[in-house]
């Protein structure tokens, strides 16, 4: 393997070595945070749930925050693999006109642009998410506090100021600020709200259920970047307040997974190694260390010297909507590129799946 990495917690390391990696053996997929680097996921996704998934008979519950909602959205949708085509075709040509004068799109212009995208591409399709038989969606936003409980042009950099300082003296007290509020699918036939897969001691938080009366306003919530996006405002069936960007609370969902004795393994296909907490921890480099709340983690990963081969020597991020500013043309080739180089990833788990070799799985 050149362009993939394999990182396992200790009792996931353990499990692999004693079975392998089996597709019945996944409980948990987890789904990060990143804005444009989740592009380079899109050939994984579309094996795991395309393909070496799609027949194991077990329930796994998909948690997602930001883009990694959106995709596992997508991973419930009837053919994910052409539904995975989709959504990175769909990401990579988005664009946004600026009018004379305007040097970047408004919060309120891309929010509108997204919200019909979204539209556009679940319009008559939320029930397959909902209801397919064996995937559990859980959809994660944050819920302002005290500042942040309204929009507004001062208190919401002022609330993000407190956040900020709450969470470098301990993650817990970002809590003072900012909820966690999960939406999360109902069990078919039965109606009632899957069951979160992980603790909640660390963060406060609260589970609601989802449906097609607050999918997409959910949905849109968690993608909710501050300052770069509106946020949802009053989400049915949820505590009213304003709802933004999952990954402002759980970035990368580092949380405190259950493991189930079937289905133990929490398989974690992520663009980098380290699993950060919070949006807000991405400075706090001793945050971003593994933990035993990912004990029963395996991370997919692309190797960093890859990442150094692609286009700018980085994986799509935000910045290049600065970086290439109105060149559409340019955009897209360079994001295709790096998702075109990222079907090696797949490629490459494929064929470990079908040889394993321990020596490959490194500590996470």
């Amino acid at each position: 393997m050149q362009a993939l990495r394999l990182y396992a917690g200790p009792l996931a390391l353990k499990h692999l070595r004693e079975h392998g990696l089996r597709p019945r053996d996944v409980g948990v997929i987890p789904a990060a945070a990143g804005g444009p680097k989740g592009l380079i996921l899109g050939p994984l996704d579309q094996f795991l749930f395309g393909d070496w998934l799609r027949d194991t008979p077990q329930t796994i519950h998909l948690i997602g925050a930001s883009i990694g909602a959106w995709r596992m959205g997508t991973a419930c949708l009837d053919n994910p693999a052409a539904a995975f085509q989709r959504l990175e075709h769909d990401y990579i040509h988005q664009h946004y006109e600026l009018a004379p004068g305007q040097r970047r799109p408004s919060p309120q212009q891309i929010s509108d642009t997204f919200s019909a995208n979204l539209q556009a591409f679940y319009g008559g399709r939320v029930d397959q998410v909902l209801q397919h038989p064996r995937w559990r969606l859980h959809i994660v936003t944050s819920r302002g506090r005290r500042l942040l409980s309204r929009d507004g042009a001062l208190r919401t950099p002022l609330g993000y100021l407190g956040a900020f300082a709450a969470n470098a003296v301990r993650r817990r007290s970002l809590g003072q600020w900012l909820e966690r509020v999960v939406f999360s699918a109902p069990v078919p036939a039965q109606g009632t709200v899957s069951a979160l897969p992980f603790d909640t001691h660390d963060l406060r938080t609260r589970q609601i259920a989802l449906g097609p009366h607050n999918f997409m306003p959910a949905l849109q919530a968690s993608c909710s970047i501050p300052f770069v996006l509106r946020p949802v405002a009053d989400i049915a069936g949820a505590p009213r307040g304003v709802y933004w960007d999952g990954g402002i609370t759980d970035y990368h969902l580092h949380l405190h997974y259950h493991a189930s004795p079937e289905a133990p393994l929490v398989l974690y296909p992520h663009f980098q190694k380290a699993v950060v907490p919070g949006w807000l921890d991405k400075a706090w480099k001793r945050r971003h260390r593994s933990s035993a709340a990912l004990d029963h983690m395996l991370v997919v990963a692309p190797d960093p010297e890859w990442v150094r081969s692609l286009p700018n020597g980085k994986l799509p991020d935000r910045t290049d909507f600065d970086r290439y500013g109105q060149d559409l043309a340019a955009r897209v080739k360079a994001w295709g590129t790096a998702v075109g180089a990222a079907r090696r990833l797949a490629d490459e788990l494929a064929q470990w799946l079908l040889r394993p070799d321990m020596q490959r799985v490194e500590p996470l």
